[in-house]
């Protein structure tokens, strides 16, 4: 039987607003996060689901907390749905990253999946992390649709991995604060269904994209 994931972005926070590499560091939601989140609890709310997942930073929660409210589901959260770490590179602009540690954020930038951040980890870790977690998520709730609220780069290498596109390829999409995305699970594989939906966002004028 297939498992339907509604994935989620967590809306907008301060640090986006400002281009800081956030990684398990957290920011607060912005003024526009928060209003991203409740765009996101009212287009949930008429639909039916069985469970609400979450990373469990803070922004994740707050955008699930806001869900929750409408929808009534109690909010379970997972670390395995954190963004990855990004150890030193964490609270940086991409500018001073660049000028900080020029040879880490070089190898940062080139997308090798091994690669680990110091203090940090690699992208090939951070996936093998939130595909353990989706996949036993998708066992436990076979045939039934959950909503999931995560981080963008859990979301982009899901987008990869369910693709075939390797990690180290630009990526040349968008993962937007808020997105929502569809992807279905049935016998150990991933389908994606729908990715960067944001029409919530245009009904409630928060589409700047």
């Amino acid at each position: 039987m297939t498992t339907e994931f509604i994935l989620l972005r967590h809306g907008e926070t301060e640090w986006n607003s400002l281009g800081r590499l956030q990684g398990h560091q957290d920011s607060t939601l912005s003024h526009v996060g928060l209003r991203q989140a409740d765009a996101l609890a009212a287009r949930l709310a008429p639909v039916r689901f069985s469970a609400l997942y979450c990373s469990d930073l803070g922004r994740a929660q707050e955008t699930a907390r806001r869900i929750a409210t409408r929808t009534g589901h109690t909010v379970q959260t997972d670390p395995r749905l954190r963004e990855r770490g990004l150890g030193i590179l964490e609270g940086l602009t991409r500018d001073e990253a660049r000028q900080k540690h020029p040879d880490i954020f070089a190898a940062y930038s080139g997308g090798a999946p091994d690669y680990i951040v110091p203090g940090g980890e690699s992208t090939s870790q951070r996936l093998r992390h939130a595909v353990e977690c989706l996949e036993e998520l998708g066992a436990r709730h076979r045939g039934e649709r959950l909503v999931v609220v995560t981080h963008g780069g859990v979301l982009s290498l899901l987008f990869r991995h369910s693709l075939g596109i390797p990690h180290a390829a630009p990526r040349t999409f968008s993962v937007l604060n808020a997105g929502w995305n569809q992807f279905d699970y049935h016998e150990g594989a991933w389908r994606l269904v729908t990715w960067g939906d944001v029409t919530h966002l245009r009904a409630a004028s928060l589409d700047d994209t």
